[in-house]
């Protein structure tokens, strides 16, 4: 190559770099100023962007739903309330800070891009007016005051007008918990409602035990916990002869003792393995043909393997993947579900990618999706309709 064809090419070069040196949008020699010509009157800052604001579910309204002065006009049909409770577990606690880890892994959902894939459906542009109540405040000292706090801030909650009247005049509520003690304060709410109610319980535990078999041989005080609360709900009348659990897999205290109390409680059983066995419609049908009347959904995450979700108090080896679970939730569809809650989140034992809380996040979404597709009367809809 001769250097004239060496000089021309590298003018050739320089000729395209300054080129498009002069293709850039700013004027030689000076800067576009950092709010591109706009004043700070053209901006927005009350939309825009899912991160903003108070660290709700899904980012929905917040509203004080336990104090008359504070919530004002406000209404809802369903309600999201946080139940920071932990001093019932047997195992490893934390699980008070699960309400503010589901809320936080709920980020990057809201209500303009949360269509669903699988339905087309978004549970926040539907008939229902859902809420984030935050958390019941609750004393870390005694267990009877903090539940009876608990039951209280049901009853305040669920007492209030709905949004949406021509539905139901009752809300509902979805509780984050907290440990699996918190589900019965929940269930004496809904009884107050919609009378007794059958119970589908995902867990890999029975959650049945006499509180003479667990804690009660201690005292009636710890005879109360996370392993006690569906016996006592059945000992109240507050749930039906046609309730089921599903995903156990956890070993008894009592070989035959603990079974028998199980089914006198109103409980059949479909162990995680069974998942196997059946595949996943066939969990959904055995379900659905066990329950009737009004429907409690009560999800302990530890009901998925600790692959999945980590973080919870007693995990238990050999449960279900999230898909899984997901996917059996969503074929619930349909069935009256007048409450629900995810517990046992405990997020000192998650991952750093918040694997547990993640997952309960899809949960308590898929839940939501399962109220809002089926409105249900209420005890108080049926008097007025007298």
């Amino acid at each position: 190559m001769t250097p004239n064809v060496l000089l021309y090419n590298l003018f050739a070069i320089l000729g395209v770099c300054q080129a498009r040196t002069w293709e850039f949008p700013h004027t030689l020699g000076s800067q576009t100023p950092l709010l591109g010509g706009l004043g700070t009157d053209d901006v927005d800052i009350e939309y825009g962007s899912q991160f903003h604001g108070l660290t709700t579910y899904a980012n929905i309204p917040y509203v004080n739903c336990f104090s008359d002065e504070a919530i004002g006009a406000a209404k809802y049909d369903i309600a999201i309330l946080g139940a920071p409770f932990d001093t019932g577990v047997t195992a490893r606690p934390g699980g008070r800070y699960g309400p503010r880890a589901i809320r936080a892994a709920s980020q990057r959902i809201y209500a303009d891009a949360a269509w669903s894939v699988y339905t087309g459906k978004n549970s926040l542009k539907s008939w229902a007016a859902v809420v984030d109540c935050g958390d019941v405040p609750l004393t870390y000292l005694d267990n009877n005051y903090a539940l009876a706090q608990l039951t209280k801030g049901h009853k305040v909650t669920s007492s209030r007008e709905a949004a949406s009247g021509n539905y139901s005049v009752t809300p509902r509520i979805l509780t984050l918990g907290g440990d699996h003690t918190t589900t019965l304060p929940a269930l004496r709410s809904t009884y107050e409602h919609w009378g007794p109610v059958s119970v589908i319980h995902f867990d890999s535990h029975l959650d049945t035990w006499d509180p003479k078999v667990l804690g009660g041989g201690i005292s009636d005080y710890a005879g109360l916990n996370h392993g006690t609360f569906l016996h006592i709900a059945h000992e109240e009348g507050l749930i039906r002869n046609t309730s089921i659990h599903a995903g156990i897999r956890a070993p008894l205290a009592r070989p035959k003792g603990d079974i028998t109390n199980d089914e006198r409680c109103g409980f059949a059983r479909l162990t995680a393995r069974d998942l196997d066995r059946f595949g996943i419609s066939g969990i959904i049908s055995r379900i659905r043909e066990r329950v009737t009347g009004p429907v409690y959904i009560s999800v302990d995450i530890d009901v998925l393997d600790p692959a999945f979700a980590p973080a919870t108090g007693t995990p238990e080896p050999g449960g279900w993947s999230t898909r899984e679970f997901l996917s059996i939730l969503d074929g619930l569809a349909g069935l009256p579900v007048v409450g629900a809650d995810v517990v046992e989140v405990a997020p000192a034992y998650d991952t750093r990618g918040e694997t547990t809380a993640l997952a309960a996040t899809e949960v308590v979404w898929s839940l939501l999706g399962l109220m809002i597709d089926t409105p249900v009367k209420s005890l108080a809809d049926e008097d007025l309709e007298e």
